[in-house]
């Protein structure tokens, strides 16, 4: 299959880089409680990742750049909530 080549724009400036398939992903939900009751579900969904030219951090592993999103649940209770019992607006 023929590279994917592209430019990758970091904080540190454009680079080039190469795309590199996903053969095979985990993704896995962190649970967070807020002081308010809230509970929120959070899990990374990486898209692409693109390994840059030439760069590396300081243990000799090639750098990555990755295009990701990111789902998210809200379970608020109900004093927060719109509507029935909720929070409302004037």
């Amino acid at each position: 299959m023929p590279e994917n080549r592209r430019k990758v724009t970091l904080p540190q400036g454009t680079f080039d880089g190469v795309d590199v398939a996903i053969d095979e992903t985990t993704e896995r939900w962190t649970d967070v409680t807020l002081k308010d009751g809230t509970m929120l579900r959070v899990k990374p969904s990486v898209l692409t990742v693109t390994r840059i030219d030439g760069e590396y951090d300081q243990e000799g592993n090639p750098m990555y750049a990755l295009t990701a999103t990111q789902v998210m649940t809200v379970n608020a209770p109900a004093h927060l909530r719109k509507g029935a019992g909720g929070i409302r607006k004037n």
